[in-house]
């Protein structure tokens, strides 16, 4: 949970509101069921070093294993590419804040919103310095800024600000909650301009990879004090997730004062630059997200190096240089993280979070002589529903 909690409004109000719900609870229900899954199937055939590749080996052959290894790869590149955009992002607001602030010291503003869409969708452009540009020098100078930090194999060191990452969380759920208590309920039909749930797979489709933890859910399960209590602690997990997407979501949703289809993929994008509490917010989400890519960037490395024949520090470096010349490239020419998520989630999560769960429990019962109709029947809906989630996506009006 991180970057998605800021596309989730703009999920909210492309789905509308009614759908929106049934979509949180549902995908939730869903994936809370595949992690479960995997977890049972461990349980049979794994170990405690084991994750999804391995029991895809075992259990699916060799041409399983590497589809599982290549889909992580994926998910890990989409990561990589969201948080290269929203360093971009917050880097370049933060310093124009920085910079305006002497000039503004003691002004106050009438307004902190704004819409820079229109009813079409299409983003307005905004003048700028040819050398100071959101979408083509300030990709550049975060290569700079971000490259050093890829070269250290040592991770431990990153993993020290995780708690960052959860002080971010809780400020935006404070900011979200506090902006709708002073704008108050805003649910009109001169507001709403709704899609009519015809576009609802937008937001299926980022929360395939907003609830996406599978390819690494077992080794964070075997770390649990308390084997025994799994299943209900995953269940508390996704529980207290899906309150806050929904808290996120729809809060901001409701509330929102201007027409509904002004909301943006990056919630902190419909403030002004000036707007103190979102200057903090992307402070905050600006050192969280610079400390979390490194760490995303080694395990996408990773991921890579097993599939790839390359070997030692240069075929890291070379892996390194790709990494950061894909995201430059989103970053400059297709900035919007709600289409990257949605097609991120949907194609990766019908592989990880639908089919391959699907397929290990079936596996696994046919192995253990277990395998029947009503075994398989929910298993078998799950695997529709991801087929369908990642069609619909190729329907959705931009």
């Amino acid at each position: 949970m991180g970057s998605s909690l800021l596309t989730m409004a703009w999920g909210v109000e492309r789905a509308g509101l009614a759908a929106a719900l049934a979509l949180l609870a549902g995908m939730g229900a869903a994936c809370l069921f595949t992690a479960h899954t995997l977890l049972r199937v461990n349980k049979h055939h794994g170990g405690a070093t084991c994750e999804v590749p391995a029991l895809c080996r075992t259990l699916l052959g060799r041409t399983a294993e590497t589809i599982a290894h290549g889909f992580s790869l994926l998910v890990l590149l989409g990561a990589n590419i969201v948080y290269w955009i929203l360093i971009t992002n917050f880097l370049y607001f933060t310093v124009n804040y920085l910079m305006d602030l002497p000039t503004t010291y003691g002004t106050i503003y009438n307004t902190t919103l704004t819409c820079r869409t229109d009813l079409n969708g299409t983003v307005a452009d905004t003048a700028g310095s040819p050398y100071w540009d959101l979408h083509s020098t300030v990709p550049v100078y975060v290569a700079c800024l971000v490259f050093p930090l890829l070269i250290s194999n040592n991770a431990s060191f990153f993993t020290n600000f995780n708690s960052l990452g959860t002080l971010s969380v809780l400020y935006l759920v404070i900011f979200v909650i506090f902006k709708g208590s002073v704008w108050g309920i805003n649910f009109n039909s001169t507001l709403v301009v709704t899609h009519a749930g015809k576009d609802a797979a937008a937001l299926s489709g980022m929360l395939a990879l907003s609830f996406y933890i599978h390819n690494i859910i077992i080794t964070i399960m075997n770390n649990n004090d308390r084997q025994e209590k799994n299943g209900r602690d995953l269940t508390i997990a996704f529980v207290l997730v899906t309150i806050t997407y929904t808290l996120v979501g729809t809060i901001f949703y409701i509330c929102f004062p201007l027409v509904k289809t002004c909301i943006e993929d990056n919630l902190l994008n419909n403030f002004e630059m000036h707007d103190v509490m979102t200057a903090v917010a992307r402070v905050l989400l600006l050192f969280q997200v610079i400390t979390v890519y490194p760490l995303v960037a080694y395990m996408l490395r990773s991921e890579a190096l097993l599939l790839l024949p390359l070997r030692g520090a240069g075929g890291a470096l070379l892996v390194n240089v790709c990494i950061v010349t894909v995201c430059v490239l989103f970053a400059c020419f297709c900035p919007n993280i709600s289409t990257i998520i949605r097609y991120t989630g949907a194609l990766s999560g019908l592989v990880h979070v639908f089919a391959l769960p699907a397929l290990l429990q079936a596996r696994s019962l046919h192995v253990r002589g277990r395998l029947t109709a009503a075994r398989a029947a929910p298993h078998a809906v799950v695997l529709l529903l991801g087929v369908a989630n990642f069609a619909m996506q190729f329907f959705i009006e931009e």
